[in-house]
């Protein structure tokens, strides 16, 4: 009789232990692995998602928006959880953390809510818990929380980045500071959701953690407290969370002192579980406004190159890798939703493509998000500037408003993200 029941729940273990495993995305042979299936996509930035899905936000701009993006196929959405202080001229407003610790409660609501909608269709969300810049407050704000002055706010005073960069690197060997995002990352790891009643680390509709947007070393010297720092954060989240992937968020070898070394050394983690790269061409002086026939072949070439270069760490250290950032401005800059999106659709199309040959030829260059996703939202095309009360787009507050936003009415360049979904979903 023992020998039975012995055997009936060992038959019971092997069913059941593959399902639940299979509800999270894992990594295997780099590789994301999704309903024990390779795993590859083409989502967007959606970073204002759990504020706009706050009660006070706009719903059914949220569910509108959820919908489209998944008739596009566009599945996998990068989110802010949240911002800090909110006070900053230019810095999303309203703020997750008003002060140090203390959280409003709606826009947790939010978050909550994003989630259960992107649960019921399917779509998957990376959650960045800290941001390098100053558009949400980030790691600056939780310096000047901490008694290192007030942050210099490049958005305010010109020509000040050199002053915030030296400013915000204080962050990684600032201990109250890193004790306090511990903090926030055990109150967020630790929520339940108010609609699913799942706990956060329980709930399949999240694909990973992300430590921060764009995390940087800013100079050799800092490299030793910033691996630290990043160590000490994944084994914190992992620790917490034994289900979901956890990345760091970098621009790969722009946030690593512009050296592809440094950016392997420091990601040659265990624990890490995928790569992730950024590119933004205008940004690094391959796009000009003035010449976009001739710069833009330059921009996609520049692009590839760098591309290419990273899937060279990610074959070393045998870990997939995302672009999950880019941008390309519609024709002379517009912010105009009617503006001519030629040599957009172009670069787009150029990633697009060298996405699709790496499936085929099983690199590890897997899966990207383009920024972003500006969706149902509305701006101001003489104007540009966003102020509290605005719609949220994919530009943070301190950009032009339809920069780099991709709107609902961007049919061209939603057609061509369909039609790449279902090339690399095949």
């Amino acid at each position: 009789m023992n020998k039975i029941i012995a055997l009936t729940v060992l038959l019971l273990s092997l069913l059941v232990t593959p399902s639940h495993a299979q509800k999270f995305i894992t990594v295997r042979d780099g590789n994301f692995i999704k309903n024990k299936k390779p795993y590859h996509y083409i989502g967007a930035n959606y970073w204002y998602g759990g504020l706009a899905a706050a009660k006070n936000g706009d719903r059914k701009r949220v569910l509108k928006e959820l919908d489209e993006l998944k008739s596009r196929g566009i599945t996998n959405l990068r989110i802010l959880v949240g911002a800090e202080s909110g006070e900053q001229d230019f810095t999303v407003s309203p703020a997750l953390q008003p002060q140090q610790g203390t959280y409003d409660e709606t826009l947790l609501d939010g978050l909550d809510y994003l989630l259960a909608e992107m649960g019921k269709r399917d779509m998957d969300a990376v959650l960045y818990l800290n941001n390098n810049w100053e558009w949400s407050g980030g790691m600056a704000q939780y310096l000047e929380w901490n008694g290192y002055g007030k942050l210099p706010n490049p958005n305010v005073a010109p020509n000040t980045w050199p002053q915030f960069m030296a400013y915000t690197k204080q962050f990684y060997s600032c201990a109250p500071c890193k004790l306090a995002f511990e903090n926030h990352i055990r109150f967020i790891l630790g929520r339940t959701n108010a609609y699913t009643h799942k706990k956060y680390t329980d709930d399949p509709a999240i694909m990973a953690w992300q430590l921060a947007n764009e995390p940087r070393i800013f100079t050799p010297e800092n490299e030793a407290a910033f691996t630290a720092w990043l160590t000490t954060t994944v084994n914190l989240i992992d620790s917490l969370d034994p289900n979901h992937l956890i990345s760091t968020g970098s621009e790969g070898k722009a946030g690593s002192n512009d050296d592809l070394q440094t950016f392997q050394r420091t990601h040659d983690n265990p624990k890490i579980d995928y790569l992730t790269m950024h590119i933004w061409p205008k940004n690094w002086g391959w796009y000009q406004v003035n010449d976009e026939a001739g710069s833009t072949p330059v921009a996609i070439a520049k692009t590839i190159e760098y591309i290419d270069s990273h899937i060279t760490v990610a074959k070393a250290l045998n870990k997939p890798i995302v672009l999950e950032e880019f941008g390309y401005p519609r024709a002379q800059e517009s912010l105009s939703k009617t503006a001519e999106l030629t040599y957009r659709n172009q670069f787009y199309k150029a990633i697009f493509q060298r996405l699709v040959t790496s499936i085929e030829a099983h690199e590890p260059f897997t899966a990207l998000n383009f920024w972003g996703y500006g969706g149902y939202g509305k701006n101001d095309p003489k104007n540009g500037k966003w102020k509290k009360g605005d719609d949220f787009t994919a530009d943070p507050p301190q950009e032009p408003q339809g920069f780099n936003s991709v709107f609902s009415t961007d049919t061209t360049t939603l057609e061509l993200i369909k039609e790449y979904n279902a090339k690399i979903r095949k």
